[in-house]
C-alpha cells in the first residue's frame, strides 16, 4: 500500500535542533521551524534602551539599580518577601556530602544507532508499566492491531514524562503509588498504513485517550525488591482528555477564560483535559505537578492576535487533525475562541484521592510549562520555581501569599493544597560580569575563570497587583509571555527542568539548547547563554541572597556548559577536567539523590554528539564538583525522562519516552522493552503480553541480586 505513514514533516531537511524530524513535528509543532515567538527586544542588561530605564525606574521597582549593574558590575537592587537586604550574597555553609551507596561504574556512550537499554555492570532493569498495559479490573488486555479509544482509557497512556513513585503511610516500603504524565503519541507507529486509512477518526480518538495522566499502585515483598503494578488497585486513575479540571486563582472566572456556550455557573471556572503534559515537581504536602507545554500544537486559530502569536498558534491544519472530531481544537470558531487560553498551565493532581478534581493554578501564569518544583522558604511561604521552554523564553518563580503547614493532620493537607491559588510572580534577569568583549559566542570562559553574575526577579504580579504598566491582572497571568516581555526578562536558551536542592537550596536551571542562539537577528549570546548556535545546553546554578528562597535578587554561575569534550572545545564542567567525564549533551530533567548529587536526564543526544540519550550523575561540592558520570542509556530514538533516585536501596527509575521514535508500525526502528525478535532469535521464552513493537514505559533498574530475589 502507498498511503503516507504519517503528514508530510517539514522538519526532515531542516532539523537544526536536538530531535528527530517526527519528534519535532508530534512534540512542538516544529517550534524551532516557524519563526521565533519571542521577537521582543529583550536580550540581555547591556542591551537595555534608556526609555526602559526611566519607565522601570519611575515604577519605583529598583530594576534602574540592576540595569546599571550590567555597566558597572555592581551591586543590584531589589526587595524581598522577608528580607530587604540587598548586600552581596552572603558565603553560605556548605552540605556536607556523604558518600553514595549507588556505587557504579560508569557506561560508555552507547550509538545512537544501537537498540538497547544499557545499564552498568552489577545491575539489571525491568520495565514495570509500558503502554497499553490495563489499570482497572475490567481493562482489556492491549492488542496492537485492534486498539479503541474506550479500551486506551482503561490502559497506561503513551509516552510517559514526569515520573514519582510516592510511598504509601504505614506501608513499610511495600506499596507506593507511581504517577505520571503522558506527553503526546506517535500516531505513526502506533497504527498501521491501512488502519490511519481506513479509520482515521478512530485512531484520532485512541490517540486523545492516551494522552492525560496516570496514577497506578504499586507492590513488593521487601525493598530489595522490583516494584510491580498493581492491577485494579484503589487508587488507579487516569486522567483523559474529558476529566475536568477546575481553574484556581485570579484569572479564574476571567473572561480569558470563558467560552461563549459556558454555564454561567462555571464560566471560565472549569476546562475539560489536560495537554502536551511534559515535566513536573512533587510537593511537599504529596501532589504532584504537571506541567502543560507544547499545548499549541493542537489547536488551530486564527492567529491574528498577538497574543496567539506568541504562544506560537497558526492558521493551520493540525498534525493530529483534532479539530476534525472536536469544534474545541478550532479557535477560530466563535463559540470556542479562548479555548487555547484554557491551557499552558502548572496541574496539580492528588493521587492519594482519586475521587478529587484536578486543579489549572492560574497564579503562576501561562506559557509552555516544563514543569514546577516547590520548595518551603524559611519563612514557610511556598516558593514554585518554572521554566518557559520555548526558545528564547524566561525563567519564572512564583512566592505563594499564603504559608505551609507543616502538620500531618488532613486540614493541614486540605490548606497547603491551596497554597498555590494566591501570590507573587516573578521573572528573571540576568547580567554578568563579564566585559562584552569577552562573551563573543565561542563558549570560550571569559578571564575571572567562570560563567557568572547577579540577577534579580522581576515583579510581574505582588501583592494582587499587576506591575506590568497597561496589562491587568488577568491579562498578566494568561499572557504572561508579553508581560515578562515588558517586563524585561533575558532570553535564555530553553529553560526545562527548574530544581531548588534539596539541602543546599541552590536552584538548578537546566537549559537544553538552542540553535538559534546568535543567528540573524535572534538575540546574542550572554554569560547566561555563552555560545551562539547552542546545540548541547548548559546548567545554571542560582544562589538566592542570603540564603532565603523568596528574596529578589540573586547570584549565579554556569555549573555545566555541555557537549562531548573530545570534539567541542567550548564544554565546561565547573573546572573539572573535562577528559575526565562522560559526554552529555541536551539536558532535560533533574532529579537529587540522598548523597547530594544531581541526576541528569537528557533528549536529544544523537542528534547532537552521536549517541543514545541517558542519565547521568553529577558531583555538586568538593574537589569533584562537575564530574559527570553516565548510569544508563536508553534505546534508540528514545528519550531519557523523570529520573527517580533512591540510592540508599540502589534503585533508579526512568521514563523512557518515544523509543524507536523514527520508525513505523510495519517497520520498527525498536523493540523496546518486549525484544520479542531478539528473544525469539536467542531461543528464549518471550514474556506473556510481549508486542512486537516500541512501548514507551518506566523500567526500574537495580542491582542484579535484587533482582534475584
Amino acid at each position: 500500500m502507498n498511503t503516507p505513514r504519517r503528514p508530510l514533516l517539514p522538519m526532515l531537511d531542516h532539523v537544526r535542533g536536538k530531535r528527530s524530524a517526527v519528534t519535532c513535528a508530534l512534540k512542538c509543532d516544529n517550534a524551532c521551524l516557524g519563526e521565533v515567538c519571542n521577537t521582543s527586544s529583550n536580550g540581555y542588561f547591556r542591551d537595555v534602551v534608556s526609555n526602559e530605564l526611566s519607565r522601570r525606574s519611575a515604577l519605583g521597582l529598583g530594576l534602574a539599580s540592576a540595569l546599571t549593574l550590567a555597566f558597572t558590575g555592581g551591586q543590584p537592587a531589589g526587595r524581598a518577601e522577608a528580607s530587604s537586604s540587598s548586600a552581596p550574597a552572603a558565603k553560605l555553609p556548605q552540605p556536607t556530602i556523604p558518600k553514595s551507596k549507588l556505587d557504579f561504574t560508569p557506561i560508555r556512550p552507547v550509538d545512537k544507532l544501537v537498540d538497547e537499554l544499557t545499564v552498568p555492570k552489577g545491575y539489571v532493569w525491568r520495565p514495570i508499566i509500558r503502554w497499553g498495559d490495563g489499570l482497572f479490573h475490567d481493562s482489556p488486555d492491549f492488542n496492537l492491531e485492534s486498539q479503541t479509544a474506550a479500551a486506551q482509557a482503561r490502559q497506561f497512556g503513551y509516552n510517559n514524562d514526569y515520573t514519582d513513585i510516592l510511598e504509601l503511610p504505614g506501608s513499610a516500603g511495600k506499596r507506593a503509588v507511581l504517577v505520571t504524565n503522558h506527553e503526546y503519541t506517535n500516531e505513526g507507529i502506533m497504527f498501521s498504513a491501512a488502519q490511519l486509512a481506513s479509520d482515521a477518526a478512530g485512531t484520532r480518538a485512541v490517540a486523545r485517550a492516551a494522552h492525560g495522566l496516570s496514577v497506578v499502585e504499586l507492590e513488593r515483598q521487601n525493598k530489595n525488591q522490583a516494584w510491580r503494578y498493581v492491577k485494579g488497585a484503589p487508587l488507579n486513575r487516569r486522567y483523559l482528555i474529558d476529566t475536568l479540571y477546575e481553574f484556581t486563582g485570579p484569572a479564574a472566572g476571567s473572561a480569558l477564560l470563558t467560552n461563549p456556550g459556558d454555564p454561567k455557573a462555571q464560566a471560565g471556572r472549569t476546562v475539560r483535559g489536560t495537554l502536551g503534559n511534559c515535566s513536573g515537581g512533587t510537593t511537599p504536602w504529596g501532589t504532584v505537578l504537571s506541567g502543560e507545554e507544547n499545548f499549541n500544537g493542537y489547536f488551530r486559530a486564527a492567529a491574528t492576535s498577538k497574543e496567539d502569536k506568541r504562544y506560537g498558534l497558526n492558521d493551520k491544519p493540525t498534525t493530529r487533525l483534532w479539530e476534525l472530531d472536536d469544534a474545541r481544537f478550532d479557535t477560530r470558531n466563535p463559540d470556542y475562541a479562548n479555548e487555547s487560553n484554557r491551557f499552558g498551565w502548572i496541574v496539580e493532581i492528588d493521587p492519594m484521592d482519586p475521587t478529587s478534581t484536578p486543579k489549572k493554578h492560574t497564579a503562576l501564569g501561562r506559557f509552555k510549562h516544563e514543569g514546577a518544583n516547590v520548595r518551603v522558604a524559611a519563612n514557610g511561604r511556598v516558593v514554585a520555581y518554572s521554566g518557559d521552554d520555548e526558545r528564547f523564553d524566561y525563567l519564572y518563580k512564583f512566592v505563594s501569599k499564603g504559608t505551609y503547614r507543616a502538620g500531618t493532620s488532613k486540614a493541614d493537607r486540605e490548606h497547603n493544597k491551596t497554597l498555590l491559588a494566591e501570590g507573587n510572580l516573578y521573572v528573571a534577569r540576568f547580567a554578568g560580569n563579564s566585559p562584552s568583549s569577552e562573551i563573543d559566542g565561542s563558549g570560550k570562559l571569559p578571564s575571572d575563570g567562570s560563567f557568572d553574575g547577579r540577577g534579580e526577579w522581576l515583579p510581574l504580579v505582588v501583592d494582587g497587583k499587576s506591575a506590568v504598566p497597561g496589562m491587568s491582572v488577568e491579562q498578566v497571568l494568561v499572557y504572561t509571555r508579553l508581560a515578562a516581555d515588558a517586563a524585561g526578562a533575558t532570553k535564555m536558551d530553553r529553560c526545562e527542568d527548574v530544581e531548588p536542592h534539596p539541602e543546599s537550596g541552590k536552584v538548578y536551571v537546566v537549559c537544553t539548547n538552542n540553535s538559534n542562539r546568535g543567528v540573524g537577528s535572534n538575540a546574542p549570546a550572554d554569560e547566561a547563554n555563552p555560545r551562539r548556535q547552542n546545540r548541547d545546553g548548559h546548567i545554571v546554578e542560582i544562589t538566592e541572597d542570603g540564603g532565603d528562597q523568596t528574596a529578589t535578587t540573586f547570584s549565579w554561575n554556569l555549573l555545566l556548559v555541555c557537549g562531548d569534550p573530545a570534539v567541542n572545545k567550548s564544554t565546561y564542567f565547573a573546572g573539572y577536567p573535562a577528559d575526565n567525564v562522560s559526554p552529555i549533551s541536551c539536558p532535560d530533567n533533574v532529579a537529587f539523590d540522598s548523597a547530594g548529587f544531581m541526576w541528569l536526564a537528557t533528549d536529544g543526544a544523537p542528534s547532537s554528539i552521536g549517541f543514545n540519550d541517558g542519565l547521568f550523575r553529577v558531583t555538586l561540592e568538593g574537589p569533584e564538583r562537575g564530574k559527570v558520570e553516565q548510569f544508563l542509556s536508553v534505546p534508540r530514538d528514545a528519550e531519557t525522562c523523570g529520573p527517580v533516585v533512591r540510592d540508599a536501596e540502589r534503585h533508579v527509575f526512568v521514563a523512557v519516552q518515544h523509543p524507536g521514535e523514527d520508525g513505523t508500525f510495519e517497520t520498527p526502528y525498536s523493540y523496546f522493552p518486549d525484544y520479542v525478535p531478539a528473544l525469539a532469535s536467542a531461543g528464549k521464552p518471550i514474556p506473556a503480553g510481549a508486542v512486537r513493537a516500541p512501548r514507551p514505559a518506566i523500567v526500574q533498574v537495580l542491582p542484579a541480586q535484587h533482582a534475584r530475589k
